[in-house]
């Protein structure tokens, strides 16, 4: 046992004792001469052991800071090979820090202490035992330490296809961020010598964003947890599970939630009436007509004065496949581009978290255009694990698991952010889309 641990379990003890001289008179009685010095000599005690523990978590953060990573000498990363070699002296990728906090959290079934004294003695980084051993409850579960939260969002990037078209990352202070847009501006003109100079100025409005709240339910295999000791496979698995997982849910709620209640407003809500486009018919439908659509698509945030540089296509991947088989007249690929992830010169976000479901027939679905340059998400980095291996949750397939059958650990990452754009033009989504619907 650390000397942290050991030290809390005492003040602990210490504690208690104070707890139950003051349920005395809290209960209507009194306190003895004897156990009044003892009430006094028991508060003295737990002051002076929060002071050594103060000490003690100072010293193993300084010793944490000036650690020399197992792969590396004492000389530093560009010294001469040591003896130290084999599959855990790679470098950890980003995330892998969150991942084995989480997997040792879960198998100490969320006792922080037991987890700290688990990475201790299992060989794991100095960051993630000090991350066990200062982090705090909350919501149920445990608060993530920033530097892992930030670590997250960075892994959730290449997973999160919102995140990969390049939107923009906002810190939001106090849970709360406003931002300020133009919505109309200022109109220069040429007037005569004899004439006044007309008054013009420029109109404006705000996006708001203020932290949602986001759930993700992670299904751990328990034979993953049982493995001890630092393992970069088991790891990058339960780093995939959690940031595919929060990932899906991002793009769900980033894409189509519409704002109502606690869900933030996705990129359907955010676009302008002007800007809701209904596809072309499949009846009838040509190459001609299909490439008419998407250029009117492109061309409603060209006329907005939108900057086209950071743009991109967000589709489910059943319009993809269509417009990738279509050919033209000589029977050459009518968008051979798609082959390098791109359409019409922009890239291409798939996601099947875009219904193709909709509409009255339940064949329909959506294809967005969008600068992404301009949407923002708002990150409050407040991260909370929970966990369990008793509660039931529902797979891909809607039906019910029970973890304690399945011999499984749940992990619930609970996040907090805000999805929205600074101009609201630069969001164009065509709807009742049924290309490829008998695919």
């Amino acid at each position: 046992m650390s000397l942290v641990l050991q030290m809390r379990n005492e003040r602990a003890g210490l504690v208690a004792q104070v707890q139950a001289l003051a349920k005395i008179e809290a209960d209507g009685g009194s306190l003895s001469a004897e156990q009044l010095q003892q009430f006094t000599t028991l508060e003295a005690q737990v002051h002076d052991l929060t002071a050594k523990i103060k000490r003690a978590e100072s010293a193993e953060q300084l010793a944490a800071a000036s650690a020399v990573p197992v792969n590396e000498s004492a000389q530093g990363a560009t010294s001469p090979p040591g003896s130290i070699s084999g599959p855990f002296s790679e470098k950890a990728k980003p995330g892998t820090g969150m991942a084995q906090m989480a997997r040792l959290l879960a198998s100490a079934q969320g006792n922080q202490q037991t987890a700290a004294q688990m990475a201790k003695d299992g060989g794991f980084p100095a960051d993630v035992h000090m991350a066990l051993s200062v982090v705090t409850p909350g919501a149920g579960g445990v608060l993530v330490p920033t530097n892992f939260a930030t670590d997250v969002i960075e892994s959730l990037r290449p997973v999160s296809i919102v995140r990969k078209m390049g939107v923009t990352s906002l810190p939001l202070n106090n849970g709360n961020l406003t931002q300020p847009r133009i919505t109309g501006n200022t109109v220069v003109t040429y007037i005569g010598s004899d004439t006044d100079i007309p008054i013009t100025g420029m109109t404006f409005a705000d996006t708001k964003l203020s932290a949602k709240k986001a759930a993700a339910i992670v299904p751990i295999s328990n034979d993953l947890l049982a493995m001890s000791g630092v393992n970069p496979r088991v790891d990058g698995l339960v780093l995939s599970d959690l940031t595919v997982s929060m990932g899906l849910s991002e793009d769900l709620h980033f894409i189509r939630a519409d704002g109502s209640g606690s869900l933030p407003k996705g990129l359907r809500h955010w676009a302008l009436a002007f800007n809701l486009l209904p596809a072309p018919a499949v009846d009838g439908l040509t190459l001609e007509k299909i490439d008419l659509f998407l250029g009117k698509m492109m061309l409603r945030l060209e006329t907005a004065n939108v900057m086209m540089k950071s743009c991109g296509w967000l589709m489910a991947p059943r319009v993809l496949r269509f417009l990738q088989a279509l050919r033209d007249g000589n029977g050459n690929k009518a968008y051979p581009e798609i082959d390098l992830g791109q359409l019409k010169g922009y890239p291409v976000g798939l996601t099947n978290q875009i219904p193709v479901n909709l509409g009255a027939d339940g064949d329909e679905t959506e294809i967005y255009f969008v600068n992404f340059a301009d949407c923002m998400i708002g990150e409050d980095m407040d991260l909370t694990l929970s966990f369990s291996n008793e509660a039931s949750y529902k797979d891909a397939q809607g039906e019910v698991v029970s973890a304690f059958q399945r011999d499984q650990t749940l992990l619930r990452v609970i996040a907090k952010h805000d999805f929205g754009p600074r101009h609201v033009e630069s969001i164009v989504v065509a709807i009742a889309v049924k290309w490829g619907a008998g695919m």
